[in-house]
């Protein structure tokens, strides 16, 4: 069965390697390399750690207790939520979306993303809205887009 989990200190390899991994699977197939390389560099293994010691990084578990996805929730916002290739689609984002917009609920109103191109049309489909269109520089000029979003969420942690 499956569970959620407290990252602890433990865990940043397993939470870097998630990202990591997830990213450069699925980013090439949406973004030019330049972004791949911005956006992987941005989820440093310095972040992960510093997120870790804040207590606001989770992990969800296959059933053979071997760490599959991984969600990061700051205050009212959701990032670095990434599934392993090979779990995506079996109900592990679901579950890691629902476990932060949960826990979100328990303190405001609305939870907030952004959401790559990658990820977007799932936001959407779980009731998030665009709020603005956003656009970085890599360095060597490569663009990075991603859409800034938000849902209203209801005392338990669901759509209004």
């Amino acid at each position: 069965m499956s569970e959620i989990i407290k990252a602890s200190l433990n865990d940043t390899d397993a939470v870097y390697d998630i990202t990591q991994t997830t990213i450069r699977a699925v980013y090439p197939h949406y973004y030019p390399a330049g972004a791949v390389e911005f956006f992987s560099q941005h989820h440093s293994k310095e972040k992960i750690v510093c997120d870790i010691e804040t207590g606001c990084v989770w992990l969800v578990l296959d059933e053979n207790g071997s760490p599959a996805g991984t969600v990061t929730v700051n205050d009212n916002e959701i990032n670095r939520l990434f599934v392993l290739p090979e779990h995506q689609g079996k109900g592990f984002g679901r579950m890691l979306m629902e476990f932060a917009e949960k826990l979100i609920s328990q303190k405001f109103s609305t939870a907030e993303l952004s959401a790559s191109l990658s990820a977007k049309s799932i936001y959407l489909r779980n009731g998030y809205s665009e709020v603005s269109y956003n656009i970085i520089d890599s360095p060597n000029g490569d663009k990075l887009c991603y859409d800034y979003m938000i849902k209203h969420l209801d005392s338990k942690g669901g759509s209004d």
